[in-house]
């Protein structure tokens, strides 16, 4: 690739490798909008065909690329649940290099959450909610519609919804979205450039030989595929400040900043202090309750974000109205 001088005199200088890259980059095609609207708050899946490839048909290279099956694609073909950007893909359409195309995924049974979402604030910019334990933020695995974001896009009648960031499924309390898809950028680099102030609270056992407060600093790995993290040694890429707020009998109510978000940090910071968070499936034994099961929920909760409005420039601090059951009753949250 080559580029014409200043001055008009037709001398070529060729370009470096990065910039090669970049100049491509640059004239990548813009993503079209999908055709096909949301189903249950959830986008439909979208595709883009390679740009090369032995294929006759797009539905030989969905056969091949799709765990559906032969069948399943051949009927979803003849329906009419395939579209390109001209209209549904009809069975023996030609493959088109580089071509996009959408479809609706089959939703999983899933047990609805039976506990509702608050939103704390809204404007044209962010949604706050105050999201229950048990409801993941985001679809994924066999968690789709009963998640925070497709209940709150339905709710709230916002499909450009999304994230500015995710809080756990077991975890409760404080959660952002971005209203418009241009926004959410300046809204995810908050928690990326680590300029929001977060305080979480958390029941655990009462340990008198704990020092507190105290920083904890330690290196967590997460494998794909393998629920539990795990601290190995190595340089820190997580903090964590441990604060005990309170004490009943034998339990500690702890208040809890993390500087870092690694996954699952509170939680490992708190069973290697050995006092693992009331609830916890996953510390410091794995086990697997039932889908349905929603008794004694994990005691760890979103309290606060605090932050300066990227868009608006406003100063915001949102603290959860929920509360940890285990706290005020435990008893109650025992008994399930």
């Amino acid at each position: 690739m080559r580029t014409s001088a200043p001055g008009g005199h037709g001398r070529v200088t060729p370009l470096k490798p990065g910039l090669v890259r970049w100049a491509v980059m640059r004239r990548r095609p813009k993503v079209p909008p999908p055709p096909l609207p949301q189903r249950y708050g959830i986008d439909p899946v979208r595709l883009r065909l390679p740009l090369a490839g032995p294929w006759a048909t797009v539905r030989d290279h969905l056969v091949e690329r799709l765990p559906k099956g032969a069948a399943v694609i051949d009927a979803m073909l003849r329906e009419g649940a395939v579209v390109g950007v001209d209209g549904p893909v009809l069975p023996g359409a030609p493959f088109a290099p580089g071509a996009y195309v959408w479809f609706h995924r089959e939703l999983p049974d899933e047990v609805p959450v039976p506990f509702g979402i608050d939103v704390l604030y809204r404007d044209e910019h962010l949604v706050v909610a105050d999201k229950p334990h048990f409801l993941a933020t985001t679809p994924r695995g066999s968690h789709v519609a009963e998640t925070a974001l497709a209940r709150l896009r339905r709710d709230l009648a916002l499909p450009e919804l999304s994230p500015a960031h995710r809080l756990d499924r077991l975890t409760a309390g404080l959660v952002m979205f971005a209203v418009r898809p241009e926004d959410r950028g300046a809204y995810q680099s908050l928690f990326q450039d680590r300029r929001v102030r977060k305080e979480y609270e958390a029941v655990a056992p009462y340990d008198p030989d704990l020092a507190l407060p105290q920083t904890v600093r330690s290196r967590i790995e997460k494998v794909r595929g393998v629920i539990a993290a795990r601290e190995i040694p190595g340089e820190p890429n997580s903090e964590s400040r441990i604060e005990r707020a309170g004490q009943r009998g034998g339990l500690g109510r702890y208040r809890l900043t993390p500087a870092t978000g690694r996954t699952h940090q509170l939680r490992v910071h708190m069973n290697a202090l050995g006092v693992p968070i009331l609830g916890d499936p996953v510390y410091p034994v794995v086990t697997d309750p039932a889908p349905d099961d929603f008794r004694r929920p994990l005691q760890l909760l979103s309290r606060v974000l605090e932050f300066t409005d990227p868009v608006t420039g406003r100063a915001h601090r949102f603290e959860s109205a929920r509360t940890l059951r285990a706290w005020t009753s435990y008893e109650e949250w025992s008994a399930g």
